[in-house]
């Protein structure tokens, strides 16, 4: 959490933090900030000291807006410093950030984050590095920095931005069910009132178009993939395809706050009209695996020891898994979740591997995601909600919807 920020930089050894870039889609900015509209800014953050957040004049008002400590580039007379550099903004920025660093007593070991073009970046750190020798930057692996350790767990406020995202999720999965079965059907084709054949692209257009009416953001493509799609997990389907009934639509929607803050992820399976005996079959050993999990999840537990009992009830079904072929693309080929907050996937991750040292925490937001796929039998089955490890370390769906498989379609 936010709470744990001054610890983990004080056990990793790390005087400062800067993160830079702009506010929008840039979720170490967000972090600190919340969502503003900023294009770009510098947010410096001392151990055990609110953070500075220095901003462009025009955006003063949205920098207003993040509780940090503020400071304008005008102040540090940012024209002169462009024209001095001759138009450079590389030497420019340097010798603002020198000005900033000298003020704000910036020296020591600073980890840097952010988002922007890594030409810039890289030229910018090292322009930097030879005018402030008296400061070591030093970048972090994503998946176990300062920051993603604190995003690990989430205060009360963020649990209740996600669950938000996620009423809104389902509101438009059941917009979308409901577009579907109010078609015909002819033959094996859905048709629309006007006798066209409703396509994977139609979808998600209305997919679109209700979360943005909803106030929802879809940075990513949706997955809507049917038949042959469906069996490999990260096809998103193709827009010119028809729906047909008895297919298996893998349905995977991962929306977020507008302007890059909290996601949502969640995943049905669903057949149109009814479902063959061996899609059925799939879809009923994936349901078998997934309640017994949602149950068993606790927290305080080694997080890739739910994938070994997700991979121990898979096997025992005769699907081969990553574990037993860390290879296959056939069977259970992923991990059974990941954690989720201002990225889709972020910490704790869910591998089995015995490198894999994270900890399902109470304040963890995850994912719980099982999954078969058979590309050479035209089907995949996934189902995903996502949940939060409440204080007791007991599991809870932040937005409740229906696991039915087959959705009853009407005859031409």
């Amino acid at each position: 959490m936010r709470s744990d920020i001054d610890n983990l930089m004080e056990e990793a050894g790390h005087d400062f933090l800067m993160v830079r870039g702009p506010s929008g889609s840039n979720p170490s900015m967000v972090y600190f900030t919340g969502i503003a509209n900023m294009t770009h800014a510098t947010l410096l953050k001392k151990r055990g000291e609110t953070p500075v957040l220095i901003h462009n004049a025009m955006e003063r008002d949205e920098a207003a807006k993040s509780g940090c400590r503020l400071k304008n580039i005008d102040d540090f007379g940012w024209i002169k410093l462009i024209e001095a550099a001759g138009g450079d903004t590389i030497e420019a920025t340097s010798q603002l950030l020198r000005l900033a660093f000298d003020e704000f007593n910036v020296q020591g070991q600073v980890a840097i984050y952010g988002r922007l073009e890594i030409g810039d970046a890289y030229s910018l750190m090292k322009r930097i590095e030879e005018v402030m020798p008296q400061v070591h930057f030093l970048g972090e692996a994503r998946d176990t920095s300062v920051l993603s350790r604190a995003r690990t767990t989430k205060d009360t406020e963020e649990v209740e931005r996600i669950r938000h995202m996620g009423r809104i999720t389902t509101d438009v999965v059941s917009e979308v069910a409901g577009f579907l079965t109010s078609q015909r059907v002819k033959g094996e084709m859905l048709i629309d009132g006007e006798g066209q054949p409703v396509t994977i692209g139609a979808v998600r257009r209305l997919i679109d178009l209700q979360l943005a009416r909803l106030g929802a953001d879809n940075p990513d493509a949706t997955i809507f993939a049917m038949g042959h799609d469906s069996a490999v997990p990260h096809s998103i389907g193709r827009d010119s395809e028809a729906l047909r009934v008895g297919q298996p639509i893998i349905f995977d929607i991962f929306p977020c706050e507008p302007g890059g803050g909290y996601y949502y992820d969640f995943t049905r399976t669903w057949c149109l009209g009814h479902a063959p005996d061996e899609v059925q079959q799939l879809y009923q050993d994936v349901l078998d695996i997934y309640n017994p999990l949602l149950k068993d999840l606790h927290g305080g537990i080694a997080c890739r020891e739910f994938q070994n009992m997700a991979c121990d009830l898979f096997e025992a079904r005769g699907h081969p898994t990553i574990r037993s072929d860390p290879n296959s693309e056939r069977g259970y080929v992923h991990s059974l979740g990941h954690g989720l907050g201002l990225d889709v996937h972020e910490a704790p991750g869910f591998s089995g591997r015995d490198s894999n040292i994270d900890i399902l925490e109470p304040g963890s937001v995850i994912t719980l995601e099982p999954g078969l796929y058979y590309p050479e039998r035209d089907m995949g089955v996934r189902l995903e909600d996502t949940l939060w490890i409440r204080p007791d370390g007991t599991p809870e769906i932040l937005a409740e919807f229906p696991l039915d498989l087959v959705l009853p379609m009407k005859s031409a």
